[in-house]
C-alpha cells in the first residue's frame, strides 16, 4: 500500500507541473513549445502512474484506487497552487477537500 500511494504522490507531482507550471514559467512562450515541455513532463508521470495502478490494484478496487488518486492530486494541488503560483486557499477549497473525505470514508466503509 505504501509503495502504490508513493508511487502516486511522485506521479501527481509530475502530473501537476506538466498540467499548470507552463502557466507561470512559459506563458511569454508560443503554445506549441508548452504543450511540448508538458508532454515531456507527462512522460515521467505515466512512468510512475503505470505501477501505482497495477501494483495498488492488487490491494485496492478501482474504486478505491481512483478515490486514492483523486485526494492525492487535491493536497499535491493545494500546495502547487500555495507554494508554486502564490494562489491563496479559500474557504471552498477547504469545503472541496472535505468532500473528499466523505469520498473516501464511503469508498473504503465496507473493507
Amino acid at each position: 500500500m505504501i509503495k502504490t500511494i508513493s508511487l502516486l504522490l511522485i506521479s501527481n507531482i509530475f502530473m501537476t507541473f506538466a498540467w499548470y507550471g507552463h502557466l507561470k514559467n512559459l506563458k511569454e512562450k508560443p503554445l506549441y513549445i508548452a504543450i511540448a515541455v508538458s508532454w515531456f513532463i507527462a512522460l515521467f508521470e505515466y512512468i510512475f502512474q503505470v505501477p501505482a495502478n497495477r501494483i495498488g490494484f492488487s490491494h485496492f478496487t478501482l474504486p478505491q484506487l481512483k478515490i486514492i488518486q483523486e485526494v492525492i492530486t487535491m493536497v499535491v494541488f493545494a500546495v502547487f497552487s500555495i507554494a508554486y503560483m502564490n494562489t491563496p486557499l479559500t474557504k471552498n477549497f477547504i469545503w472541496a477537500s472535505l468532500c473528499l473525505v466523505g469520498a473516501i470514508y464511503f469508498i473504503f466503509k465496507d473493507m
